[in-house]
């Protein structure tokens, strides 16, 4: 199947500041609305990954609007996936447990009793909230991890210092074709096991991205805490809407993509590179940004594509 080209963003300021703030005008849901059928019918049966976490996955108002839209998604014919991970919830039981947190080159340093939480948290609890979500809206998901299947096969990331964290060493989505086919969500924990199988954590992004690539996705979402991709980091306004894969390099070498920004740009280079047709980072502090960023013309966040 032939991808379609990605259309070339317009901004209409109006109407993205109504967005921005949460208007219920009623011209800007009918012209949400008039926009969407092309693109509903661009990506019926084509697969779109989601990294869900940050503030759409903390506060209840925004787990429920990124529940709905899923749902939405997939009965439109959209194929979603999600992966998650779940570091706040992580935090909290560790706290609960007297279990001391070390974070080191931004990564959790994961001993042996940590791990066992993470597992626990990420596997057995934060997976199910949001298979129970979905379920409750008629979306059926299906819960899994990375070790579920063989679906990703870990390996130790770096020298080994930061102990269980791990990176992806290959990825074997057939588990998940038959689930798309069926018109069931794919839920994924970012926890997989080596060869010899020592369960790792993760990081959701790479997780994504591979996961992504791995079934030829039509697009990478990743929802953020941040706008998208910006010119000035302390300046929403100066959203990049459409970035060109050569570009996208070229921020990260200058320097205005940086600090976290940069291994979620990373990712999207990545997934690109690999096969993805469009990569997003999206703002999942606005209610409903995976539709805003899907069905209309302008989108809600940054789409990095592989042309340029």
């Amino acid at each position: 199947m032939t991808s379609p080209k990605p259309v070339k963003r317009t901004v209409d300021t109006s109407r993205n500041e109504l967005i921005q703030n949460n208007s219920g005008n009623d011209s800007l849901r009918v012209s949400v609305l008039s926009e969407a059928l092309p693109y509903i019918q661009r990506f019926a049966e084509r697969r779109i990954v989601i990294k869900y976490g940050g503030a759409a996955m903390a506060h209840k108002n925004l787990r429920e609007a990124v529940f709905r839209d899923l749902a939405l998604l997939s009965s439109v014919g959209v194929q979603p996936i999600v992966v998650h991970g779940g570091g706040p919830e992580i935090n909290q039981w560790l706290q609960r447990l007297q279990i001391k947190s070390e974070f080191r080159d931004g990564l959790r340093v994961t001993d042996s009793q940590t791990m066992e939480v993470v597992e626990m948290v990420l596997v057995g609890r934060v997976n199910k909230q949001i298979v129970n979500g979905l379920n409750k809206l008629g979306a059926a998901s299906v819960g899994l991890s990375g070790c579920d299947g063989s679906l990703i096969e870990a390996r130790q990331w770096g020298d080994g210092s930061h102990g269980f964290v791990g990176d992806v060493a290959k990825v074997n989505p057939s588990i998940l074709k038959p689930l798309l086919e069926k018109s069931y969500i794919p839920v994924i924990s970012s926890v997989a096991a080596t060869a010899n199988g020592q369960s790792h954590n993760i990081n959701a992004d790479t997780v994504a991205g591979e996961i992504a690539a791995s079934l030829e996705a039509e697009k990478l979402i990743l929802l953020t805490d941040t706008p998208g991709i910006l010119q000035d980091a302390n300046d929403p306004s100066t959203l990049i809407r459409l970035l060109p894969l050569s570009q996208a390099r070229n921020l990260i070498k200058k320097g205005v993509v940086k600090d976290g920004m940069t291994p979620k740009t990373e990712c999207c280079i990545r997934a690109l590179a690999q096969g993805v047709h469009a990569a997003h980072i999206i703002d999942g502090r606005v209610p409903h940004a995976l539709l805003l960023e899907i069905f209309t013309d302008e989108g809600i966040g940054t789409m990095v594509v592989g042309r340029g």
